[in-house]
């Protein structure tokens, strides 16, 4: 690591301190309380006035909920990602790089949902979509539901569920937690 870097990281560090200070609405002498330093520390902290030090850096991410790794994170490569197409099923595929558990598709659907309910699925997890174009129509347990463009729904995958497009084709944003993918991946065909 360069001179530079260290400085850019440095910077990076005391304004994410206070960023986050701020969006906890707290003010210095609250997040000083809750790191046990003085509030005059902390400011020269988050001005530059005072070095770094790892042991008040553990002590101020402790007081701000956060982790040591995400303080001072600098990755920025990665940005960035291209989704993987399924043409076959009309959807692309995203996952998500802070939790590999989860993912998020985009789907196109021109048939209606299900009209049997054991051909309805359901697997551990949740799953969360929005509405993009279209309506869709979710059938959940013994309920139908009608999510028209810009309308979301979330729900457990533990509950049997389908979901396909109502008047016309619709195409839906879903992200999936790590369980939920997974049975959706076993019954490709189904939903």
């Amino acid at each position: 690591m360069t001179q530079d870097d260290q400085g850019e990281l440095d910077s990076l560090v005391r304004k994410r301190i206070r960023a986050l200070r701020m969006a906890q609405g707290w003010s210095l002498d609250e997040l000083a309380t809750r790191a046990r330093l003085s509030p005059s520390t902390l400011s020269r902290i988050e001005n530059g006035r005072r070095r770094l030090a790892l042991d008040q850096l553990l002590t101020l991410a402790r007081a701000l909920d956060t982790s040591l790794d995400q303080l001072v994170e600098t990755a920025t490569d990665d940005v960035i990602s291209s989704p993987m197409i399924d043409a076959a099923h009309q959807r692309m595929q995203w996952p998500i790089r802070a939790d590999p558990g989860m993912t998020v598709v985009r789907q196109r659907m021109t048939d209606p949902p299900p009209d049997s309910p054991s051909r309805m699925r359901a697997h551990p997890g949740r799953e969360w979509l929005v509405v993009l174009s279209g309506t869709a129509v979710l059938l959940l347990g013994n309920r139908r539901f009608r999510v028209e463009t810009n309308q979301a729904a979330e729900f457990p995958t533990m509950l049997p569920h389908a979901i396909g497009a109502e008047g016309g084709p619709c195409e839906v944003l879903g992200i999936f937690d790590r369980d939920a993918r997974r049975g959706h991946q076993r019954g490709e065909g189904t939903e």
